[in-house]
């Protein structure tokens, strides 16, 4: 398998802030051309010396037609979904177009940008799916946070199929849960910084081979519980 620290064309969705624009940053620390897809682009982002194709929302087939023309013909040696959304809920405020959103979002999403990608991805390729250990059904201690939940088990079981499907054709996939982060999404609220998350990330991602293809694994290396 390709080794992910040089000389590699790295695709990261979601790549305008948080998690995202630290993997950009991480992976051009490491050498590697970086494609950033996203839906607008920020000014952090924009200061980095990578390719930007924004506009694209991966809740959207006319985004994903859009992402597919402009990749079209060229390598991704690894490919990291990392767009999310969470949408606080509790039992007593459910809210299902929230939670349908969640799901188009996070589970769908991925999916939809893996199959417009795919011919792009080839014998060595890896692709990355961060997920959450809150899809774990196991490490479900707290309860709540309904759609973001379902839809994180829901992109688990997606990704491990994904795993299945792509290893005739030589292309590990990796279920990457990126730590309780420091972002927007939680308020800021989190226990590391994105860019440790980043790193952890790539660490991850350099481990991952046809053997352990498939795995859930915490940003810190341990395997999670489905």
């Amino acid at each position: 398998m390709m080794n992910s620290k040089t000389n590699a064309t790295v695709a990261i969705t979601g790549a305008n802030r948080g998690i995202g624009l630290a993997l950009c940053k991480t992976y051009l620390d490491r050498g590697n051309d970086v494609i950033a897809v996203c839906r607008q682009s920020s000014d952090e982002l924009k200061s980095l010396p990578l390719e930007i194709i924004d506009s694209v929302d991966v809740s959207s087939a006319e985004s994903i037609t859009y992402l597919k023309s402009v990749i079209a013909g060229r390598k991704i040696d690894i490919l990291i979904n990392n767009a999310g959304i969470l949408r606080s809920q509790s039992f007593d405020s459910l809210n299902y177009e929230l939670m349908t959103e969640q799901f188009i979002v996070n589970a769908l999403g991925p999916i939809r940008v893996a199959e417009a990608l795919f011919e792009s991805l080839s014998d060595g390729s890896k692709v990355a799916l961060i997920t959450s250990r809150m899809g774990s059904i196991e490490d479900n201690t707290s309860g709540g946070q309904y759609g973001y939940r379902m839809s994180k088990c829901a992109l688990n079981i997606a990704s491990k199929s994904m795993a299945i499907d792509f290893k005739p054709k030589g292309i590990a996939v990796a279920l990457l849960h990126p730590g309780y982060v420091q972002t927007e999404m939680v308020n800021f609220g989190g226990e590391i910084s994105a860019e440790l998350s980043a790193g952890r990330l790539a660490e991850r991602i350099d481990g991952l081979n046809l053997d352990n293809s498939g795995t859930f694994w915490h940003s810190n290396g341990e395997v999670l519980p489905w």
